[in-house]
């Protein structure tokens, strides 16, 4: 009976499988839509297709990590909802056969999300036998998460992913045919407000991620009751790192718009658990600021030219700039 449950839960996801993919359309501050993003300030994949090898840059901010033309501002403390779709807005959302967690990760806009610049904001998986995936498509598509109140203000991509794990069973490095389905999408954010903590930025995806982790090694279908989401730890809230550097790729900002659609709660809930949902507290700690005078010293990892880039140019001690493509080299 349970090689048959199994074997029944594994037709479902591949029939479901040629209409599951999905990816950001917009997002909300405090419950007001700021427009469709795509390609505006959301850095959007050609396709809602999933990325599957986490050696890839493409794990980062999918396919491409084209720099988007504007950002979203939002201030310290308010609540970001992403709406997600498939292949129009209030559609199926995603196949629910793609069970897994949500995550959404911080980093400076200026590092393109190169390197270990990531911090993680909240997370969502498997509570009381429900996955963040079924919430999310039980809310329209939407997920929401608070920026921590202390967040220093700058120019940010705000990271968020869906994990799919319907083929998690075998690793992609021995079946690439199968394996964890990837969904990253990176919208452009310029952060406003009085805050003084900076992201640490320890995690980098490339080299961070790995095919043989238990939370993206996964047997969907083999009755757990518990599961360990990718990545490090939510953030604290009140350790920071440098100060983000001024950043070119998000020059403007998107309006706000005048309508109000209702957004439903946050499905991000604090909680000490490793399985269930959390988010950065919001809390206000003080932290001492870097001192002044190196603005013109790129850190490493983050972007030192390309073009239409008109930012520093010399990079911390012990780095080089290295050309990436056309439009970026980074201090690596």
């Amino acid at each position: 009976m349970v090689k048959s449950v199994y074997i029944f839960s594994a037709v479902a996801a591949l029939i479901g499988a040629a209409n599951a993919h999905t990816r950001v359309y917009g997002v909300y501050i405090n419950d007001v839509f700021q427009g469709d993003g795509r390609s505006s300030y959301i850095r959007s994949p050609p396709s809602n297709s999933p990325v599957k090898d986490v050696s890839s840059t493409d794990i980062i901010c999918n396919v491409a990590n084209n720099v988007a033309p504007s950002s979203v501002t939002a201030a310290a403390g308010d609540k970001v909802t992403f709406e997600w779709y498939h292949d129009n807005r209030g559609d199926d959302i995603i196949d629910l056969s793609h069970k897994g967690p949500i995550t959404v990760y911080i980093a400076p806009a200026a590092s393109q999300g190169a390197g270990n610049v990531w911090t993680k904001i909240a997370e969502s998986g498997l509570s009381g036998g429900k996955w963040a995936v079924e919430t999310l498509v039980a809310n329209g598509g939407k997920h929401s998460v608070t920026l921590p109140s202390a967040l220093a203000a700058g120019d940010y991509l705000l990271r968020a992913e869906i994990i799919a794990l319907h083929e998690a069973d075998t690793d992609y490095t021995v079946n690439p045919a199968r394996g964890a389905q990837f969904y990253p999408s990176c919208s452009q954010f310029k952060i406003t407000g009085s805050g003084t903590v900076t992201p640490p930025g320890t995690f980098g995806f490339v080299g961070g991620y790995s095919h043989a982790d238990p939370g993206i090694l996964f047997n969907l279908y083999g009755g757990a009751t518990s599961y360990s989401i990718p990545g490090p730890a939510v953030w604290d809230g009140k350790t920071g790192g440098p100060v983000p550097v001024p950043s070119t790729v998000a020059s403007s900002t998107v309006p706000t718009a005048t309508s109000t659609p209702a957004v439903p709660a946050a499905t991000s809930v604090s909680t000490p658990a490793r399985t269930s949902s959390t988010v950065a507290p919001t809390a206000t700690p003080s932290v001492t600021k870097p001192a002044s005078g190196i603005s013109d010293t790129v850190p490493k990892y983050y972007q030192c030219g390309g073009k239409l880039y008109t930012g520093g140019t010399n990079c911390i001690a012990g780095t080089k700039c290295t050309f990436q493509n056309e439009y970026y080299s980074q201090c690596l």
